[in-house]
């Protein structure tokens, strides 16, 4: 029974570092881990230097930046601190009668990204969800901001978020296929893919996505919430039945390297408790990771 034991041990161990390919903690070829919006529901409201201070004393790799405001002191404040800024939000509209479809300051904004591997992400609204009708002028407007964007060596990832017209990944990718443009691909955010997806198999749509799918959005969770609001799809990493290891398992297993996201929009508190327990989290997944991995090199 004991040597039972061992050799299910050994191949459980074996089949875990099979599935996650993390590397010890430390190592630089770890995925890079950012957090955003951080800022906006935070009871000690910190200025952007404080909020670089924390992430950096914590462990962070940077963060997102909310729209176009204050982007130079972002930057700024994150070098100082030998963070990277990972992505930049930007809310687009493809109404036909919008006045102005992105914020005019884009284009005087993407020089400042030059050089820092830093992704534009687009919220796209001004429509019915997911309603195809209005491809062609999304497709423009994709292609019009990626082509400025790729001046500056920024890659543009499509943002889906409940309740606008690009609602589902889904969405970005036909939005992807028929833009044509090397430099767009889609974000996959776990709390909009929970609000919005009655499936809970992620694994063919990460497929799917493969090489275009840029980035992606983690935070804690519940496996179901029949109510409306955001309590249960917004938690603090670590928190909630939804098995974010197993995600972030399918996740390696597709080959898919980085960047990973803390959603930190919604929570309640002073920021320094949620990111110290996220992040903590975050570590207990790259620990048992590296336990299972050394288990299997006996």
């Amino acid at each position: 029974m004991e040597k039972l034991t061992r050799v299910f041990a050994a191949a459980l161990a074996c089949l875990l570092a099979q599935q996650f390919t993390f590397a010890d903690e430390g190592s630089a070829a770890r995925l890079a881990f950012f957090a955003f919006c951080m800022d906006t529901h935070d009871s000690q409201k910190r200025t952007l230097e404080q909020q670089a201070a924390l992430l950096e004393e914590l462990g962070y790799d940077g963060a997102g930046h909310l729209w176009l405001d204050n982007l130079e002191e972002r930057i700024k404040t994150l070098d100082a601190h030998g963070l990277r800024l990972f992505q930049v939000y930007l809310q687009v509209n493809i109404a036909a009668d919008a006045n102005s479809p992105y914020d005019p300051r884009l284009k005087e904004s993407l020089p400042l990204l030059r050089g820092r591997k830093t992704m534009l992400a687009l919220l796209m609204s001004g429509a019915a969800p997911s309603d195809p009708a209005l491809d062609e002028r999304a497709v423009a407007l994709v292609q019009e901001i990626a082509d400025m964007a790729n001046e500056a060596g920024v890659r543009v990832a499509l943002y889906p978020h409940s309740g606008n017209w690009l609602e589902h990944v889904e969405d970005g990718l036909r939005i992807v296929q028929k833009a044509k443009r090397p430099n767009v691909g889609v974000m996959f955010n776990l709390c909009h893919w929970l609000r919005t997806d009655k499936s809970r198999d992620y694994a063919p749509l990460i497929a799917r996505a493969g090489k275009r799918l840029f980035a992606v959005s983690i935070n804690g969770a519940d496996e179901r919430d029949p109510q409306e609001g955001w309590q249960r799809y917004l938690q603090i990493l670590g928190r909630g039945s939804f098995d974010t290891r197993a995600f972030l398992a399918a996740l390696l297993r597709s080959g898919f390297t980085g960047p990973i996201g803390l959603q930190c929009y919604g929570i309640e508190g002073d920021a320094r408790d949620t990111l110290t327990a996220s992040m903590e989290a975050w570590r207990r997944y790259a620990a048992d990771i590296a336990a299972a991995k050394r288990a299997a090199d006996l």
